[in-house]
């Protein structure tokens, strides 16, 4: 114990000495303790950006197809529901047999055309019923409520900011629908639907696309039963474990149904998504080799300035690996201030972000209006251990030199 307290004794004597802070070494080891602190905050911000953009739109994804879609095996794969499932099954409404699940929904889609006195656009109307979970667009919700269809039957709408800006369409507003039907001899049926809510997700694709209505009007106008719907949504509560419960909806599942996740249905999407993940671990790397080299700079300035002091502990009868322990001491001292400053900074910027939301993003391009951060005290902590531990290693060989000094010689040079 003695030992290491004579070592520690020394290198806290060279880090305390003002000759240290005027010496050569002094904007050398500035420069290196800096390095460590940008790093931090570079691979802080890489990480809580990456993952927080990933949730987002993964989220945004999620609430308008949910995370396993159970449908009719169809062979038109398009956007509308074309044979209808019987929600008569052992799944339905409470999923019970696989765990993990935390919802299910019957849910039907149709192509509409909303026409007014100088316009038409076409959307899909996405039929849903009193099972509907509106708990995503109660988050989206810009102005008045979700619609209510646990009643009668009922014409109320839930439509995008972007749609109504393009409709010129507000609150309380009602306008046409026109279905067409199977027969194209027949005039288009029509629906005067009336807006209740107006909602923003900031996902383009799908704002421009999709306005709530209720499931009935759908299941009469396809001369459905009532009891048919056209697919079912399913909702997991782990998003990590999304292919281990999928697996278990798929043998829950009778064969004649097809079971897809959304990451199959969207996987341009969450191709793109995996893109920021790679990003990631590049911009650590690079980070973290340019803290080590730096580093590694500084505690050879240093080593070199104490050639005399070395000298005279080896003669002394220091073995190597003391005087060795000594300079990683004073280095690791000095990594240590890097990442406590490279903390303080990076997750002030951070926290900034996420409350004060200083940096926007384009919508069109990233799905989101500013760049979300996740922040988790995991990956904090692993980046700031990895980044000591990985900063030190590098230093086992630079520090290496030291044996190949010889006290004769060292006492000598002047």
């Amino acid at each position: 114990m003695h030992h290491l307290k004579f070592e520690y004794f020394i290198a806290k004597r060279i880090i305390d000495s003002k000759a240290y802070k005027s010496s050569v070494s002094a904007p050398i080891i500035k420069i290196g303790i800096a390095a460590i602190a940008i790093g931090i905050i570079v691979m802080m911000i890489a990480i809580a950006t990456g993952i927080g953009l990933q949730q987002k739109i993964r989220e945004k994804v999620v609430a308008f197809n949910s995370d396993i879609i159970i449908s009719n095996f169809d062979s038109n794969n398009s956007q509308e529901s074309g044979n209808p499932v019987s929600m008569e099954q052992d799944f339905y409404p409470e999923f019970k047999s696989v765990e993990g699940v935390a919802h299910i929904q019957a849910v039907a889609t149709k192509f509409g055309v909303i026409r007014t006195e100088t316009d038409f656009e076409a959307v899909i109307l996405k039929g849903v019923g009193a099972d509907f979970n509106w708990i995503y667009f109660q988050d989206f919700l810009v102005k008045g409520r979700v619609p209510d269809y646990s009643g009668e039957r009922n014409e109320e709408v839930l439509i995008s900011q972007y749609l109504a800006n393009r409709l010129q369409f507000k609150l309380g507003d009602s306008f046409t629908t026109l279905f067409r039907k199977d027969d194209p001899n027949k005039p288009p049926s029509m629906i005067t639907y009336h807006i209740v809510g107006i909602y923003n997700s900031g996902f383009k694709d799908f704002d421009e696309t999709y306005v709530f209505g209720d499931l009935r009007h759908l299941q009469r106008l396809n001369k459905w039963e009532d009891n048919q719907a056209g697919h079912f949504e399913v909702f997991v509560t782990d998003y990590s474990k999304l292919n281990e419960i999928y697996n278990e909806v798929y043998n829950n599942t009778p064969p004649l149904l097809n079971v897809t996740t959304v990451e199959q249905k969207f996987a341009s999407i969450f191709e793109w998504i995996q893109i920021f993940v790679k990003n990631i671990y590049g911009i650590i790397g690079v980070m973290i080799l340019v803290a080590g080299i730096n580093m590694i700079t500084a505690l050879l300035v240093l080593v070199l300035e104490r050639t005399q002091m070395i000298g005279i502990l080896k003669a002394l009868g220091s073995s190597n690996w003391a005087i060795r322990k000594i300079f990683l001491y004073n280095a690791s001292y000095l990594i240590t201030l890097g990442l406590l400053w490279g903390n303080v900074i990076g997750l002030g910027l951070l926290f900034a972000q996420k409350y004060f939301k200083l940096f926007p993003l384009n919508p069109d391009v990233y799905y989101v209006t500013e760049a979300p951060v996740y922040i988790s005290l995991s990956y904090i902590l692993a980046l700031n251990i990895g980044t000591f531990i990985l900063c030190l290693a590098m230093l086992l060989v630079p520090s290496y030199i030291i044996t190949k000094i010889s006290p004769v010689k060292a006492i000598r040079f002047e």
